[in-house]
Order: C-alpha cells, then structure tokens, then sequence
C-alpha cells in the first residue's frame, strides 16, 4: 500500500532558548532526522518491522537515521537533479516565455459525470444522456416556477428545490449553477465522438461544454469529430503511478494516463470572418485552420544543437514530436530525471549527436505505429486459445455469443515458497469456454499508467454497472456495433501482446542518454 504512515517523534533540547516574539527563527534551526522502512509494504509487515525496533535505540546504524534538509524546490527527499532545469520545457502555462517546445497543452477532458458520458454503445450513450438533459431541463423549468414572483436575492437554494437522485443525473457545482441562472440546455448530436477513455480503450464520450466539467483546450485540439491529430499524454504532476508518456489519436479522458497533459502536433483556430458577408460565405471552411502546434523557438533550439546534420536533412517539426515520444520512453531518463517527473512537466534535453536525435525520433515513429495502431497489428502467435469443456467444439465452430466477455482473470498457482495461491500470468481464462495460454511474461513488462498494457485491457473489456446511476457499461457492444466483430476483445488482448513485445523490443534499443 502507499498509504502514508509516519511516527514523528519531537525531542525538545533543554540547552536552546525559546523563539523570540517576534516569530524569528534565527538562529533557532531544529535538526530533523528520518529513517525509511519502504514503499509497498503490506500492515503485517510494517508491523513487524516497528514491532522488532523496540525503541527507537533498535533502529541500526546501517540503515538508520538521515539528517535531512530540504533543497530549493522545499522538497526533503527525493529531491530533484538540477540539471534538468537546463533543457528547454515542453510547455509552459504561465508566463508568455517563448523558450518551450509546445505553444500550448491540455489536461485531458474531465466530465465528472463518466458513467453517463461515456459508454461503449453509441446507442444507450445517447439514449442516457437525452434521458439526463431532459430531467435537467424539468428541473430548471420546476425551479424557474418556484423563483416566480421573487426578487433574484430571495431565490431559493437550488439544493433544496431539485431531485438529487444519482438515477436521473450527475450532479455537479457547476451544472447546479448553470439550473440556477434558469438556463435549459440541449442534446447535439455532434456531440458524440470516439474517444481514449484508458490505454489501448476506446469509448464513446459526449463532448460538450456544459455536460463536461472541464474540457480545457480539447476544442482547439480535436475540434469535432473528423478533426485530424496526434497528441503525446504525459503523467501529470504529483501523480502516483509513476511517470508514463502514451500517444493517441482521439480525444482523451484525463485519467487515459493519470492526470494527463496532452502535447499536441497541430493546434486548430477558429475562423474568424474578414467582413460581416463573409460569416454566410460559401468559402467560409468548415473546419478550423491547422497550424504547428510546436513552435519556431522550439524547433530553432534542437536545430542549433546539430548546426550541420547533413545536406537534406534538417530536422523538423515533426521530427522533434517523435524525437520527444522516443525520449519520454527512454530508462534512463526516466531513471535519472525520475524525481523531476513526479513533481513538474517534463523538459526535453537535445542529445550529443544528430545521430543519436534522429535514432530516439526513429524510435519515436515506430512506437508510435505500435501504439496507434494497436487495434490492426498482427495477435500474438505465441500465445494460444483454447475452448475448454468436455467435447468442446474447435475454436473456428463457435458462434459470436461464445465471445462475450464478462471479466477476463488470471489463473492461479500456489506459490512454492509461501504455499498461498498467486496470479499465473501465463494463462488468462477469457470466458467459462474459452482460455488464453501461453502468454509471453514479457509482456507484462510494458508497463504504461501504473500497470502492465495487457492488465488494462483485462479490466476494461469487460461489463462493469456503475453503483449510483446503474447505468451499464458493457464492452461487447463495442465490438459488435462499432467493430462489427464479436472476437474483438479477445483479439485485442492478443493484438497487446504484439504491442508488448515490440515496445519492448524498441526502448531496450534506444541509444543510451548522452547529453550534449
């Protein structure tokens, strides 16, 4: 667990005067001193390890107490590398400074309100949420009647006038204030795109300004449906589940990697008639203008870096996208900057050689294919499907229904040395009939958001029923709806295999880090 759990103790030395009145610490400076037992532990063994302390005497001198101070940024451990605030920032949100490689990002959209704008069936997503706007718009009606022949400051509290029921709506802050401004609202169709709910998960979401809590700057991004981009997610800042960069094509949901900022290729604006005539023109165009989303600045700062590369081969902006997904998926990097990660945005460094840039850009392209291409790249031959049963039928005589999936799970083994039953990643039980064997364990080490890729999608391609609004969300519709293709879910847990391995295969090639 990585519930925090501290024993402070507070020694009071005799021989040092009181703080002076005036608040002052001059001269006063208290030494603090801390001794680390571990992440991960589990209670029975936090509690044996303080229980064979005794005392605070019995914790050794071999691993025992540290004086700590903490460092420029306020941190007392875990403090950062300071030379990461060499490199150029991958953005910046305050300031106008021209010194970053992206003029802008975003967090991934927040709705909260998932289970009603988000589900894998096009249909009940937009049955629910016509269903919901509906209710909301009887509400602003039947509080609209009660504020009839009161001034606005003699108002009743929203609160106490509307049906809070979690079966009808999600609400929230700022749906609440909307209802109390007498504002109806309506369903637009074009609302409802495909989008990146989890990794290597897609959904459909409805994208609206206000059935979303916050969609920040997704509408410069992915401006309706057919809006074409790249953005590289990156873990946000104080994140726990360690850092992790994803690439993806679709709008994504903040938690697609946890907290995410979204560093987009392009950026889109919108069009601004040039005479009043113009805004019914014919010429007007339907989709905003695209523009580099990566700036001049930027792209100057890694061109210098390598001021002869080579006659037709000047880097671009393109380019140095890819360069910075190869380099986000860099060990070393994410090793030796893995302190300046979990606390702040990346910055990216220009390695010593173009050699080495155009390898990690390389890499960054063949990442990319894996990753963005997941749901097409061939399945795994390795790992094998077996249907189970007494006279069971060959795979090839099943019907659709037969690929339904509820809750994959792993199957399991008793461990040798502690004789309790453990996970055997080797064998996945799809469905009552069919089970996966074979799979690589390799596989599990692509790890991305916290947990291996294959473990995301076990938990997502599933029926899951959300407890307050009992909406179902349930992951085959996806596949015989959208996908056409009852195997779906099945074929995608081997296609990640293949995603897996190849990811593994590129980043343990990367060139090592060398900083020019």
């Amino acid at each position: 667990t990585r519930t925090p759990i501290a024993i402070t103790l507070l020694v009071k030395n005799p021989g040092k005067q009181s703080l002076p009145n005036d608040g002052t610490l001059s001269g006063h400076q208290s030494q603090i001193f801390w001794h680390d037992i571990g992440d991960y532990l589990t209670q029975d063994q936090k509690l044996k390890i303080v229980s064979e302390f005794r005392s605070i005497g019995g914790i050794s001198t071999a691993k025992g107490w540290a004086e700590i101070h903490p460092d420029k940024h306020h941190d007392w451990f875990d403090q950062r590398d300071e030379s990461f605030d060499q490199f150029i920032k991958i953005g910046e949100k305050r300031g106008s400074s021209d010194s970053v490689v992206f003029s802008d990002y975003s967090s991934g959209v927040k709705t909260n309100r998932d289970a009603w704008c988000y589900n894998f069936s096009r249909a009940r997503l937009e049955s629910k949420m016509r269903g919901m706007i509906d209710f909301y718009n009887a509400e602003v009606d039947r509080y609209r009647d009660a504020c009839v022949g009161l001034a606005k400051n003699d108002w009743p509290d929203v609160s106490d006038i509307i049906n809070d029921s979690p079966e009808n709506i999600s609400w929230t802050r700022e749906v609440k204030e909307d209802l109390g401004r007498h504002n109806n609202r309506e369903f637009h169709p074009t609302g409802i795109r495909a989008g990146i709910y989890r990794p290597f998960t897609r959904q459909w979401m409805y994208f609206d300004r206000h059935f979303n809590n916050c969609y920040y700057q997704f509408p410069k991004i992915f401006p309706n449906a057919g809006a074409e981009n790249l953005i590289i997610a990156t873990t946000g800042p104080a994140e726990t589940a360690g850092f992790s960069a994803l690439i993806s094509n679709a709008t994504p949901n903040i938690h697609h990697i946890a907290g995410s900022q979204c560093f987009p290729l392009y950026l889109y604006d919108k069009h601004e008639p040039s005479a009043p005539d113009d805004l019914f023109s014919s010429s007007s165009p339907a989709t905003p203008t695209r523009r580099d989303a990566i700036t001049d600045a930027g792209l100057a700062h890694f061109q210098a870096a390598y001021p002869a590369p080579g006659e037709g081969d000047t880097i671009t902006k393109e380019d140095l996208f890819y360069y910075i997904y190869g380099l986000l998926h860099s060990p070393e990097y994410r090793t030796r900057f893995a302190d300046n990660l979990g606390k702040e945005l990346p910055r990216i460094p220009a390695v010593k050689t173009h050699a080495a840039f155009r390898a990690f850009s390389q890499a960054g392209r063949d990442l990319a294919h894996w990753h963005l291409d997941y749901e097409t790249v061939p399945m795994n031959p390795d790992a094998t499907v077996e249907v189970t049963g007494k006279d069971a039928p060959p795979l090839a005589a099943l019907s659709p229904a037969d690929f339904r999936v509820v809750k994959m799970k792993f199957a399991k083994v008793k461990d040798p040395e502690t004789g309790k039953s453990v996970n055997d990643k080797s064998t996945v039980f799809y469905n009552a009939k069919l089970t996966i064997r074979n799979i690589p364990l390799s596989a599990y080490d692509y790890v991305v958001n916290g947990k291996p890729a294959l473990e995301w999608v076990m938990e997502r391609q599933s029926v899951t029923t959300d407890k307050a609004s009992g909406i179902t969300n349930d992951a085959n519709l996806w596949a015989t709806e959208t996908m056409g293709n009852a195997k779906y879910p099945l074929e995608l847990f081997l296609r990640v295999i293949t995603v897996s391995l190849e990811t593994n295969k590129i980043v343990a090639e990367l060139p090592g880090l060398e900083i020019g």
